[in-house]
């Protein structure tokens, strides 16, 4: 074989690895890094991609895992791409992302509302957002809580308001 076609083996196989890896990586049964730090593969309930020097995104997975929610961490440097693997619309953006099943789960949405789109498993929606960092949402403790909408990403590219929650001044 010459070198060339070495070489585009090669190549093929480097980006057949490159886009599993990709695959692998925003998958909920992935390997991932738990808030303790601990490598984890059982299957988890969320996987949450956030930065490790953010202070509510990590006062949002503890919320999560005060409900009962097994909740793996994957600590990155920008969370941009996390967003755009999982198709997470720039309007919808927030601090963190994550997945739970075939859904996204964006920002600081009330571990309820996680629960309830785990359980109803709706057809026609993509994925779940608070955009933004909503004061008193959880997560995000504030002197002024304010209400928030968590907003519904639909198959057809629309949105809805999914829920209204009144944020709380300890963002719990």
């Amino acid at each position: 074989m010459s070198t060339l076609t070495n070489s585009k083996i090669t190549l093929s196989l480097l980006a057949v690895v490159a886009i599993a890896g990709g695959a692998f990586l925003f998958s909920p049964g992935a390997d991932a890094v738990n808030s303790a730090g601990a490598r984890q593969t059982e299957n988890v309930d969320l996987v949450v991609y956030k930065s490790e020097f953010c202070g509510c995104c990590q006062g949002w997975v503890e919320h999560l895992q005060g409900t009962g929610l097994e909740v793996s961490v994957v600590t990155v440097d920008d969370t941009t791409a996390a967003r755009k693997s999982l198709g997470i619309p720039n309007k919808l953006g927030s601090c963190h992302s994550a997945k739970v099943g075939k859904y996204f789960v964006e920002g600081h949405v009330p571990a309820d509302l996680v629960q309830k789109l785990m359980a109803e498993k709706p057809a026609d929606i993509l994925g779940i957002a608070a955009p933004g960092m909503p004061p008193g949402s959880p997560g995000m403790p504030s002197e002024n809580p304010a209400e928030f909408d968590v907003i519904a990403l639909h198959t057809d590219g629309s949105t809805s308001v999914y829920a209204t929650r009144q944020g709380t001044a300890s963002g719990k």
